[in-house]
């Protein structure tokens, strides 16, 4: 199995543009800013979200944040946000990672795959923990999370607070 991690490119094609179709527009808490769009608008997003990673453009409220894929044998199987830094807001919802798997590739291992190469991203940042939020109901994100070394901070009524130490021993891939 040959696995990739890439960061969102203005090159990116149909291949992914099919993933994000599938994936659901919010699901768990993630926003999938794409679903439904036509091609071209998709093309658009993907201008606007590689210059969101740079810190171009930042609407107020919000941090920069870089757009990965996950590749497995070539094909996009999962997509993953990863946020420089944390407002009062995402500390409440959001976190630093989010990350979604699309439905076809679900239970084949993938998401915990994802969350532990974000991770590693996220030390390569110079991030030295980070905070996952999983909404109650989505037990196997809790169990992702937790499997990547996650501590749970606390427990409200919707959410978990989930804690990750960024070792540099979580990720054996690279992102291209």
């Amino acid at each position: 199995m040959h696995i990739v991690l890439r960061r969102l490119s203005v090159e990116d094609d149909r291949d992914v543009y099919d993933m994000l179709q599938e994936i659901p527009r919010d699901e768990n808490g993630y926003q999938n800013g794409c679903n439904g769009r036509p091609f071209e608008e998709y093309k658009d997003w993907l201008i606007r979200s590689e210059g969101l990673a740079k810190g171009e453009n930042v609407p107020k409220g919000l941090v920069p944040q870089t757009i990965y894929w996950l590749f497995v044998d070539g094909a996009p199987v999962g997509t993953g946000k990863l946020r420089s830094r944390l407002t009062e807001s995402l500390r409440e919802s959001g976190g630093h990672v989010g990350y979604a798997i699309r439905p076809s590739e679900r239970g084949k291992g993938y998401g915990k795959l994802l969350l532990r190469l974000l991770i590693a991203e996220a030390h390569a940042m110079g991030i030295a923990k980070v905070l996952i939020t999983v909404q109650n109901h989505n037990t196997p994100s809790i169990r992702t999370a937790l499997s990547n070394g996650g501590v749970v901070e606390k427990v409200d009524d919707i959410r978990h607070y989930i804690w990750v130490a960024c070792d540099k021993n979580l990720g054996s891939f690279a992102a291209t």
